[in-house]
């Protein structure tokens, strides 16, 4: 019997708990789902015999090694800053560990260690990054098994929802993932390189640094550059490639809108503007709106500060988010960041009824036998009653690559990401199965 030990039973984690259930007849598994709302666990459970809810407090050390002590393989999709906790609870009890989260430079540094004790420690096994690792990788082997050489590199991904689902909704978006990390999306410095030359864009100017992207069978959507394009440009093996940007999408409108948000500085998540929640969100923007021109209503101070007219399609956005009512605002001791985060959780929230979609399009310029050419690859898959679109391609992979781990088909030890044509392809083909499925076309472009 294969102990699994999966930590978080939240938003993204139903695919990955129904997957392992559903295998764990078949491959011996006991899997133990583990979170703070026990109750969460029992649901996500439900009255499988080979699954165990429990309830943990990560932040309880010995509650923490106790569970980890009994497992065999673990499984984290906790908040990214708390993986190295479990990750150093993991080498101290020789268990294997997989997150579908950035592997932090701290979390790389236990490489050698992990290493040495014959472990698997696999980060990135989830979406962005993930999926987009692993395609990614497909293709970019295939084309130089063909003799091919890649002269760029675009890579671009957005958790979206169905239009039909967005009739009213004047930003055309709605929350798939952890409110907290849309929020926060995007700060520090994005940085990448176009014709050989590095390109640096800060948080000020990112989402005024959009460009518009054609995808097939949706139509146009915009694209914002991601901070991290240049941290794949080695793992990737494309160190002399002259062009790799990796950038996230959403509708066109939505970065403008976006921008507006972060020029008034309600993103900013560093200090606490309440005292005592007594505040309107009325008077929260006339707090950051100028005095001039004097006798002009907020909402046009507002307006001039972001060099909008008071009915722009950008004003009627933050208008419908509510950032103009006299409401009070129901949260004290608050950062901008918390108080934006509270409305769009209301205003964004997905429906029972919506379904959201998950779209990934590679683009790669390569040259063979004397031609330019450009390969398109690209994959929409959409929600359905059971799961998000999110929650599938955040999950699927992760239960995946544990099937592949618990038979011994998985050789790399120590702390890895998923581009070994060992993992990427057996992950790949199996996901086929549930619908992910990459769409290619090749045409010839002018040098």
């Amino acid at each position: 019997m294969t102990n699994i030990l999966i930590i978080g039973a939240g938003r993204s984690a139903g695919a990955l708990i129904d997957y392992c259930l559903t295998k764990a007849s078949e491959l011996r598994w006991r899997v133990t789902v583990a979170d703070s709302n026990l109750e969460l666990a029992k649901e996500k459970v439900g009255s499988n015999p080979l699954g165990v809810p429990a309830w943990l407090d990560v932040a309880k050390a010995n509650d923490r090694r106790d569970l980890i002590g009994r497992s065999d393989i673990v499984v984290s999709l906790l908040p990214a800053h708390l993986h190295l906790e479990v990750a150093h609870d993991c080498i101290r009890l020789r268990k294997h560990l997989i997150t579908a989260s950035y592997v932090s430079k701290e979390l790389y540094r236990l490489g050698d260690e992990a290493r040495n004790r014959e472990l698997i420690f696999m980060g990135e096994m989830g979406l962005d990054p993930g999926v987009d690792h692993m395609s990614a990788m497909k293709t970019i082997n295939e084309l130089r098994d063909q003799g091919a050489t890649i002269n760029a590199f675009r890579s671009y991904t957005g958790g979206l929802v169905a239009p039909e689902f967005l009739k009213d909704n004047p930003w055309k978006y709605k929350v798939t993932w952890n409110p907290r990390n849309v929020v926060l999306a995007g700060q520090g410095t994005a940085h990448y390189l176009e014709d050989d030359k590095l390109k640096c864009i800060p948080y000020n100017r990112l989402f005024k640094a959009t460009k518009m992207v054609e995808v097939a069978g949706l139509g146009t959507l915009q694209m914002y550059p991601n901070r991290d394009s240049l941290l794949y440009r080695s793992k990737y093996g494309l160190d002399d490639i002259p062009t790799l940007v990796r950038g996230t999408f959403r509708y066109p409108g939505y970065c403008d809108a976006w921008h507006a948000l972060v020029q008034i500085g309600m993103t900013d998540a560093n200090f606490p503007i309440l005292a005592e929640g007594h505040m309107s969100y009325h008077e929260l923007m006339d707090a950051y709106a100028p005095m001039e021109p004097a006798g002009e209503s907020v909402k046009e101070r507002i307006a001039a500060l972001l060099g909008e007219t008071p009915n722009s399609p950008v004003m009627r956005k933050l208008d419908w988010l509510g950032l103009f009512r006299k409401k009070r605002i129901p949260i004290k001791n608050a950062t901008p960041a918390l108080i934006l985060q509270d409305l769009i959780e209301k205003k964004w929230k997905l429906q029972p009824e919506d379904r959201d979609l998950v779209v990934m399009q590679h683009e790669f310029d390569y040259s063979l036998n004397g031609k330019s050419r450009r390969r398109t690859s690209t994959m929409i898959l959409r929600g359905d009653e059971k799961d998000t679109a999110m929650a599938k391609l955040v999950g699927l992979p992760l239960g995946i690559f544990l099937r592949l781990m618990s038979q011994d088909k998985i050789a790399s030890r120590g702390v890895t990401i998923p581009v070994m044509n060992e993992v990427y392809e057996p992950v790949l083909e199996e996901l086929e199965q549930y619908g992910v499925r990459f769409t290619e076309h090749d045409e010839s472009v002018l040098a």
